[in-house]
């Protein structure tokens, strides 16, 4: 379950909102390490660490770091103030956070009574992936009038719970293209916590003063090659949320050129599951306008969702160079812009289509 290793922190690698990557020397040699903070303490050089190396040792793709425990010689000073939301609950790292929607939140009586987004566009994506992608197309979409657009991000709990994880969400909201995150069920860190993807895409609106939301899960999408298997299915739920809440759903799809599972191969299985048979509230799904056979073939992919869907074609055009000016690394399952560029138009494209929304 756990795989547990003692070690001494060597140095500090680099460090961003919320986390901090060292480096630790263990009997098995030298490790790098993320710690959280808020969580365990500030970790230094010389410092006894409790690691967990579980996903270092399995290799998985967001799992490049061991995690830091406990600093045991050196135990963090106990929190402070309100905050009676338990998250991680029941987890040796449970920690308790102020929830927007609680009785002691400031924003509790704006959220008690709170039912609708007023229409406010809602991106769903299903990769952590995609959001920097979508800023991209809204912001180098904008219509005039629109130039102050205020975007939040709802982070869903089925990746990485914890937001400061994402070093691509620091990065955003230091440029100001996200102007906060909402961390919703089980994941927390952000600058809102809620209790449900209701209540945060409720807080994204009513606390944050959002124009535009975008839900994706956190980084490390889960995935076993069945038809149910993925964490991505959150998607088709936050689509039902964001209608029933009267908000404006726009689906973003996952669409790969570059990925060598054949699943994943013109729109991912994920989507056409995510979106077909999940959501069942209508939404805006975004066909990206691609060229030659490989758009033709994801034009035919989608053409069922239209069952219960508006399909929107979007032009590209111009996208790439919005795509290529992005203020973060743009990687999607290790693939670069233009080793995948077709993923990243697609989702560029759902946020052309939601700034088109705005005016």
């Amino acid at each position: 379950m756990i795989r547990w290793r003692r070690g001494e922190v060597a140095r500090i690698r680099r460090e961003w909102s919320g986390a901090m990557e060292i480096e630790v020397s263990t009997e098995e040699g030298l490790v790098r390490a993320l710690a959280y903070p808020a969580l365990v303490g500030r970790p230094e050089p010389g410092d006894t660490v409790l690691l967990n190396t579980t996903a270092l040792a399995m290799g998985l793709g967001t799992g490049g770091y061991a995690m830091v425990v406990a600093l045991p010689n050196r135990l963090p000073k106990d929190p402070q103030g309100p905050g009676h939301l338990v998250k991680a609950r029941y987890t040796p790292l449970q920690a308790t956070v102020l929830g927007a929607d609680e009785q002691d939140s400031p924003f509790h009586e704006a959220l008690r009574e709170a039912d609708s987004l007023d229409g406010m566009p809602v991106v769903v994506a299903d990769l952590h992936s995609a959001l920097p992608a979508i800023l991209c197309g809204l912001y180098g979409s904008r219509p005039a009038g629109h130039e102050e657009v205020r975007v939040a991000y709802v982070m869903l709990d089925g990746g990485a719970l914890p937001a400061w994880f994402s070093m691509s969400c620091a990065r955003l909201r230091e440029t100001g293209w996200l102007d906060g995150v909402v961390t919703v069920g089980q994941a927390f860190g952000g600058d809102v916590e809620a209790v449900t993807l209701h209540t945060g895409l409720l807080a994204a609106r009513h606390v944050m003063d959002a124009d535009v939301a975008i839900v994706t899960q956190g980084p490390g999408n889960l995935g076993t090659g069945t038809r149910w298997g993925f964490s991505g299915v959150s998607a088709g739920e936050a689509v039902n949320a964001a209608s029933v809440l009267g908000g404006r759903p726009v689906a973003a799809l996952r669409v790969s050129e570059g990925d060598l599972r054949k699943r994943h191969i013109g729109v991912s299985h994920h989507s056409l599951t995510a979106y077909g048979r999940v959501a069942l509230a209508p939404a805006q799904v975004v066909v990206p306008e691609l060229p030659g056979d490989f758009g033709s073939r994801v034009a035919e992919q989608c053409a069922p969702l239209a069952v219960r869907h508006e399909l929107v074609g979007v032009p590209v055009e111009g996208l790439y160079e919005d795509l290529a000016d992005c203020p973060v690394r743009l990687s999607t399952m290790g693939r670069g812009l233009d080793e995948d560029l077709a993923y990243f138009l697609a989702s560029a494209a759902a946020g052309r289509h939601a700034a088109s929304l705005l005016s």
